[in-house]
């Protein structure tokens, strides 16, 4: 029996990875994903072993990118690729490769995104609980409460990068503006201003204390995400 994860592409992109990645790539695989599309974005040459790790899978599919673009880029480049290559694909999940979103809330977006149909599922994390590194649970409370204040939609997760997103919609997500973090607060106004429907689905929070990295730059990419929300209020290109 076909299983309904054959009909959805994770979409993946990575920069600089380690060996989180590649347990994320074969946790994946295990579970029987059948495409996973990977974005190299300008990772350095030591790094390239994880993706040539990756792209043994027949699962897996990599695009590079010879410099680092930002995650947006890759992003977009990621749903021009499924939505002219895998036509057939019912929709994409969105992750992370560096551990923070379970196996088990990937299916469960991916899962909830094919019974709606037509609705982009959000999966959004709970910064209320203890062990939440501050700058996470600052950045992401003021974007939340601010994207509220501007344009009356409640999220309690703004800057989630697990998303199921129906096919339907990647052609045109593929040109939204924004290289960088910036991208999916204008993927979100994308949503609310052509009537996009979405659902948040709660997924585990996960931080490992002793080693937390991320590339997300808290003062300079802050400032494109608040640019991106009070430029969105005249502008709804």
């Amino acid at each position: 029996m076909k299983s309904p994860l054959h009909d959805l592409a994770i979409v993946l992109p990575s920069l600089d990875p380690d060996e989180k990645f590649d347990r994320v790539v074969e946790g994946l695989v295990n579970r029987g994903f059948q495409h996973l599309v990977i974005v190299d974005d300008g990772s350095a040459p030591e790094k390239q072993k994880h993706f040539e790790k990756a792209a043994a899978y027949p699962q897996c599919t990599v695009l590079r990118h010879e410099i680092n673009k930002g995650k947006g880029r890759a992003l977009r480049d990621a749903f021009a690729y499924v939505a002219e290559k895998l036509p057939q694909l019912a929709g994409v999940i969105t992750i992370d490769g560096d551990g923070q979103h379970l196996l088990e809330d990937i299916v469960a977006c991916g899962e909830r995104m094919l019974a709606e149909g037509d609705k982009v599922v959000l999966g959004c994390r709970d910064f209320d609980q203890e062990g939440v590194p501050a700058r996470s649970v600052t950045g992401n409370k003021i974007t939340s409460r601010m994207f509220r204040l501007f344009y009356g939609v409640r999220l309690s997760d703004t800057q989630t990068g697990l998303r199921a997103i129906p096919r339907k919609y990647l052609e045109s997500f593929s040109e939204i503006q924004g290289e960088r973090f910036e991208y999916e607060m204008n993927m979100l106004l994308k949503m609310k201003y052509r009537g996009i429907p979405f659902l948040e689905q709660p997924i585990t929070t996960v931080y490992d204390p002793e080693d937390y990295s991320s590339h997300y730059n808290a003062v300079k990419d802050s400032w494109r995400i608040f640019k991106v929300m009070f430029r969105g209020l005249f502008d709804r290109s």
